[in-house]
Parts: C-alpha cells; structure tokens; sequence
C-alpha cells in the first residue's frame, strides 16, 4: 500500500479543493470534500469510513458527519467532475479521451446495480458494479474524470429497488455503448480545448459497431478495439475490386473483421512495419484495409462511411492479432498506434484506484453514494499523479466537530 504526501511545488490539497469542490453549495460541504480526499491520500491500507475520519479528526463524530457527507449530503456530482477535469486538462498533456470499465466486486445483492457479470478479462461471472469511467490519457498516465454506474433491468424496472437506492428518474437502463457516448458529450462540454480522439474497448462486437456510429454522427475522431467477429463491408467504396479466391465474394460483401486478415485478400489489405515507440529498436507489423459498417435500415437510405481497420501482430508472437478501427483515415501509423497504447492506462489506472485510494471500499449502498464516492475517489488520484509533491506527515485537519452535511 502506498500512503500519498501533501505538500507542493504548485497546490496544497486546500488549494486544489477549493478549484475542485468551488462548487457545492455550502461551506460544510466543501470542508469535508476537502477531509474526504486529503484522508484518502493519507490513509494507509484499507479506506473504511471509520480509519479516514480517524486520519483527519480526532471528534467521535467524524466518522458518522463523513458517512453521511458521502451517502446522504444532495450535492451534485457533475459540476464536480466538470472542473476536475478542466484542473486535469491543464495540469498535463492529454493525447486521447479513454472510455474504460471498472469492475467492483461485491458481496452482497444490496448496493446499487450490483448484478452478476461475466468478465473476459478474467473468464469468469462475478458479482460486481459496473462503471464506466472517462479517463484523460498521455503516454503514461491516465485520470478519471467521470463515471457512469450500469443499471441492469433488474434495477432501472424495480420501484422498491429504486426508491431504496434513491436513483433518479432519469438514470434508467443503458448500454455501455450508450454511457461511453454520453461520457463523450460530457467531456466535450467540460473541455476548454478543442476535443480529442476517443479510445476505447468494449469487447462486444454489436456495441462496437454502435458505439462508432455514435461518435461518427458526433464528429469525433476514434480508435476503437474490434472483436474479429464484428461485421464489415470491404474497400474504400461499395464497388471494389474482387477480391482473390477464398476471401469475401461480391461488392460490399459484408464479412467478420478477423477474417480480412485470414487470407490473401490482394488489393484489399497491405501489410506495412512501423517502428516500435517503446525506444527498444523493435518494429510492429501492421495490417491495414479500408473498410464500411453495414448500416441498419433500408438501403437506399443509408449513408456509409468509411474507416480504416488495421491488425497488430503483436511483437512477441504469442498473443491474438488486435484489430482496431479509426476514424482517423491520413493519420500516419506510428500515431495512431500511440493512441493504441493509451488503453491499458485506464486499466492501470483502475488497479491503483482500487489498492491504494479505497475505489473498492465504499460501503454505502444508495445510487449518489456510489457516485460521490466515485468522485471523490477520482479527485484524489488526479492530485496524486499530477502534483509532484516531496513528503511531510500529514496532521488532523478538522480538530472540532462539524455538523452532519446533509
């Protein structure tokens, strides 16, 4: 475990908190969102409620007043998040928005939107929360500035569930690709800087497919992970040449993306070596095609786009091909491959997330719990690894009782 020093070069957590949290509505609320990130930074090992109110108060009450400040205080988490990221926008360089998931595990059946979820990463179901998170992302790093919960059927349709939860009438069942292109609409109204593209993965190939059409009618440039069996038409047109023998047949035949890259498929695809940016002298073999998304509707009504889908044969040759696509047609390869490579800084991200700033143990059940938690959470590692800082030994910083933020 890692516990996070306090003092720096730019900020002090107060001056960070007060940008962040400037906009809740009361005073009481902005000192303990301040408590509540200063204690996740210095807590050492497990972040129960009771062990971050002992870090920053030596008052009886503090554990319940913080309690209450994350799960029944009604401020809004939005503007919140908003300047969080406008604070992370100008303290580095980010090269891509990445949508990625995280996956809380759970016990119990209580907490809201806790389902039963099959994981790929790891081959199994578990009993989980699911979010989706926005994450600003350079060559090494990422930071989450705002999360979607998944609400299953089984939550979004039960009244009982609902009103005990207190979720709001407007948070209703959607699909990751749903949450991942509000996350973009929501970023692109918080960003002071012209938008990025957008990386993600997720590992559905009927959502992949949306999820494109989504950013594409958005206008935003993308580089998204394929599942090979998601469905493509071949070439740069709709009439294009045929193809050898063994490969798809006819014009705009459409075909699973894993197999254009199965056969020789001639003037269809071309195999190109981009140098590795790892600065260890090795090279990448890219294969790359032009590509259209079958569109649903009537076919006189529909309007292709193309793409380019590329495979990577991965350098030590015993991992699968990747295969992405972008909306970023003239962009040379090495660049695009670097925005590849943002992907795993979200899962890293996570990981840390959960080991060192307590993103697995919030132990409130309601939907704002979760989401302030979240916050919260999300503030803290943003500090941590954008404010370069040398160590001092944190003090309790609320030495009097403080009334309940509710």
């Amino acid at each position: 475990m890692v516990t996070h020093v306090l003092t720096s070069n730019r900020a002090s957590v107060p001056v960070f908190a007060d940008r962040v949290f400037e906009g809740l509505p009361r005073t009481d609320q902005r000192r303990w969102a301040q408590a509540y990130v200063e204690s996740l930074l210095t807590t050492p090992g497990k972040k129960t409620v009771r062990r971050l109110a002992a870090q920053i108060s030596d008052s009886p009450t503090a554990s319940q007043s913080l309690h209450q400040f994350v799960n029944a205080s009604p401020w809004d988490w939005n503007p919140v998040r908003a300047e969080l990221s406008r604070w992370a926008e100008q303290e580095m360089t980010p090269q891509a928005w990445v949508v990625g998931q995280a996956v809380l595990r759970k016990r119990g059946e209580h907490s809201c939107g806790v389902h039963r979820r099959y994981v790929p990463a790891t081959g199994r179901s578990v009993t989980c929360q699911l979010g989706v998170g926005a994450f600003l992302a350079s060559a090494d790093k990422a930071v989450p500035v705002d999360w979607r919960l998944m609400l299953p059927g089984s939550w979004s349709k039960d009244p009982e569930r609902r009103q005990r939860t207190r979720i709001p009438d407007e948070a209703v069942s959607r699909t990751v690709e749903q949450h991942a292109l509000d996350l973009v609409d929501s970023l692109v109204a918080a960003s002071g800087t012209a938008p990025l593209p957008v990386v993600c993965d997720l590992e559905s190939a009927t959502g992949t497919a949306a999820l494109v059409r989504g950013l594409a009618l958005r206008g935003r440039d993308f580089v998204v992970a394929v599942p090979s069996g998601m469905q493509v038409m071949v070439g740069r047109h709709l009439r294009v040449q045929r193809p050898q023998a063994g490969g798809p047949e006819g014009p705009g035949m459409a075909v699973s993306a894993g197999s254009l890259f199965e056969f020789d498929a001639g003037m269809l695809t071309r195999m190109e070596t981009v140098a590795s940016l790892d600065g260890r002298g090795r090279h990448t073999t890219v294969m790359t095609s032009y590509v259209r998304l079958p569109e649903p509707g009537p076919a006189g009504a529909q309007t292709y786009r193309t793409y380019r889908l590329f495979a990577v044969r991965p350098e030590d040759g015993r991992r699968p091909v990747q295969l992405w696509l972008t909306s970023l047609m003239h962009a040379r390869m090495e660049s695009v491959l670097a925005l590849t490579r943002l992907l795993p800084r979200s899962a890293e991200a996570v990981r840390e997330m959960a080991e060192d700033f307590g993103l697995v143990d919030f132990e409130g059940r309601s939907y704002p719990g979760w989401h302030h938690h979240m916050t919260l959470v999300s503030a803290a590692y943003a500090y941590s690894r954008l404010d370069r800082r040398p160590a001092r030994t944190a003090e309790p910083m609320l030495a009097e009782p403080m009334l309940a933020a509710a």
